[in-house]
């Protein structure tokens, strides 16, 4: 542990040498220099050489991702690494890589291995992203993680601030970013089909793994018997130390505001990412819990309703983006949606929506002139209601196909081909978004957000979460890489 933790502070006052990029463009980067002042030159691959890559969390999600990377073609895995390298889903991945080193701490892996790869992917709960990442990054490593990209807004503060210190490729795993409804919502907000947009609706009514738990709960659950395999104090990384039990783990994380972003954190990446960007929406100026039904202190509503309201930018009017989960809490929709199972039990809002009584994961944006419809991840968008739609037929740009997908427009990226689609500094931002939304969720709570100093200007808990509790005790230099 001394040794981990004296390469760790080395690595505050270093910048590994390890970044991929052409020869081209090799002197035309900006300079940087180690500690002692030494300017650190870039190694160069080849374009048809194969990225390097090691993975930290190789099971369930991130056993996905170890997949999807290698079927792209362009990639050598040579490390593996998880906190329970015996656990079923881990073991299998393991089989599959038998040549990669393997190791249960990403702390050894980069002690040790550093050389063995040039890129890492980042596939382990929310919580703890940020230490793996940063620690990658500091290193000259490039850096694949899912999302969303850390738990609270001060992480994500860091790691957009070290994307543009250590100027290696970045992307967060949101894959739409990647895909036609990407393409087609820059496309159409460019062509001035998406404009003056005032107010949005995003929703994600599926069962949550939470749903059901006693809302009375007042302790986390305990199970002194932890799995052998599992180095549990490892999985905790900076989070306070507190008893296992398998309502943490493979995905169980999820529920809880100490380790996990619930749904608005999982799925809010897929569903407004495009919205945010290509809108230009940056930080909200207030966050409303409208309503939190079954709130709780230590994981997330059964439903939740957040009002996300964002100020005028450039020439585009103020908005509003309203999110709504749980099974219970499904938002009306404007007439002329198409195809819905409309509840009967529910009398229809004066204004002419419809209340459905079941809605898929996604979103209806309302601009000046047209009215949209869109699901989540990479679906693309329709103009409703279908009159609407035949009139506008004509009027519609092509839009381009995308020329490689999230995990091909990575590894392209780390090697100087293309640019990341979901960098830190567009990532970032939108993550930061979420971790506002969870701690008005978790304070039950109406958030007023100064976008200038970022700072919660109404409550002084609040603001504290946005930095959080300090991290464990050896866990401290992270947050200085």
């Amino acid at each position: 542990m001394t040794s981990r933790r004296k390469f760790i502070k080395k690595s505050a006052a270093t910048v590994g040498a390890l970044t991929i990029v052409p020869s081209s463009v090799l002197f035309a980067r900006d300079e940087i220099r180690n500690a002692a002042g030494e300017v650190i030159r870039a190694r160069v691959v080849a374009p048809s050489d194969k990225v390097n890559m090691a993975f930290c969390g190789i099971g369930n999600r991130g056993g996905q991702i170890l997949k999807a990377f290698n079927e792209t073609g362009l990639v050598n895995t040579t490390v593996l690494c998880d906190v329970d390298m015996g656990a079923k889903h881990t073991v299998e991945n393991m089989k599959a890589y038998p040549k990669a080193s393997q190791y249960q701490d990403f702390r050894e892996m980069m002690e040790k291995s550093a050389k063995e790869f040039d890129a890492v992917c980042v596939g382990t709960p929310d919580f703890s992203h940020f230490p793996i990442t940063i620690l990658a990054m500091s290193q000259g490593k490039h850096v694949y993680v899912e999302k969303p990209l850390t738990r609270t807004f001060h992480e994500s503060e860091l790691l957009i601030q070290a994307a543009k210190k250590y100027k290696v490729a970045t992307q967060m795993g949101n894959q739409g970013h990647s895909e036609a409804n990407y393409f087609q919502f820059k496309t159409w907000v460019e062509a001035g089909i998406i404009k003056d947009v005032t107010r949005i609706t995003a929703h994600m009514n599926n069962k949550r793994r939470w749903h059901g738990w006693d809302i009375n709960m007042k302790e986390f659950p305990v199970n002194p018997h932890i799995p052998e395999t599992l180095d549990w104090d490892t999985w905790l990384m900076t989070a306070k130390y507190h008893g296992y039990h398998e309502d943490f783990i493979n995905g169980q994380w999820r529920c809880w505001y100490e380790h996990g972003m619930g749904a608005l954190g999982d799925w809010g990446a897929h569903i407004i990412d495009t919205a945010h960007e290509f809108l230009e929406l940056g930080l909200p100026e207030e966050v409303n819990a409208v309503m939190l039904k079954g709130h709780n202190n230590l994981f997330f509503p059964q439903s939740s309703t957040l009002e996300f309201k964002f100020p005028k930018r450039k020439k585009m009017p103020a908005c509003t983006i309203n999110w709504f989960d749980g099974l219970d809490n499904i938002p009306a929709v404007p007439e002329g949606y198409g195809n819905l199972e409309i509840d009967p039990n529910i009398p229809p809002p004066s204004t002419g929506a419809l209340q459905p009584a079941k809605l898929p994961p996604g979103k209806e944006i309302y601009g000046k002139d047209l009215t949209f419809k869109g699901g989540s991840h990479g679906s693309t968008l329709s103009i409703i209601p279908e009159e609407a739609a035949k009139d506008m037929a004509s009027k519609l740009p092509e839009v381009p196909k995308s020329p490689s997908n999230h995990f091909e427009n990575f590894v392209k990226a780390a090697k100087g081909e293309e640019k990341t689609r979901s960098p830190f500094e567009i990532s970032g931002p939108l993550s930061q978004v979420f971790c506002l939304g969870t701690i008005a969720q978790r304070l039950n709570a109406n958030i007023k957000f100064d976008r200038k100093t970022k700072t919660i200007t109404n409550n002084k808990l609040a603001n504290d979460l946005l930095i959080g509790a300090p991290p464990r005790k050896g866990w401290e230099e992270f947050y200085k890489l």
